[in-house]
């Protein structure tokens, strides 16, 4: 069955040259655009690797010049985009800051909340165990000398 569809194809090819004639116009244009993107490609990573520091002995001293004012403007556009990035920042902080100065007065405008008062159960547990960590069953031993230590 392949054979009679390869038959029809070469058959009606050969009935309609124009068709013919345009794909292989339409390949050709395809051929030229792809040297074209990729003579571009070659150029943008050859001028990347230039801006990188890379490969620069064969640049002549108007080519140098020009990789510099090149790289001075893209540390500008980026100056200005990290101060721009700073004082969106700040900008929020300071809002946060009013909010919380707001619920400062807001809250210090309101009584006091009283303090629950501890039970008597709270009271028997403090009386219990008052100073737990410094009891005399600790294992720090002191002894204090005054004036020349005697070795004996």
């Amino acid at each position: 069955m392949t054979t009679i569809v390869k038959k029809t194809f070469n058959s009606r090819r050969w009935l309609n040259p124009s068709s013919n004639h345009r794909f292989y116009y339409h390949c050709w244009n395809l051929k030229h655009e792809t040297a074209s993107l990729m003579k571009k490609i070659e150029l943008l990573e050859a001028s990347k690797r230039k801006l990188m520091g890379e490969g620069l002995g064969s640049c002549s001293l108007d080519e140098l010049q020009q990789i510099e004012q090149q790289l001075e403007k893209s540390v500008s556009v980026v100056r200005a985009r990290k101060n721009q990035a700073y004082k969106h920042q700040i900008d929020q902080l300071k809002e946060k800051e009013k909010n919380l100065v707001a619920e400062n007065a807001r809250l210090s405008k309101q009584p006091p909340q009283p303090q629950p008062q501890p039970t008597t159960k709270d009271h028997q547990r403090e009386d219990q165990q008052p100073y737990a960590e410094s009891s005399p069953s600790s294992d720090v031993v002191t002894e204090l000398f005054i004036g020349l230590h005697r070795s004996s």
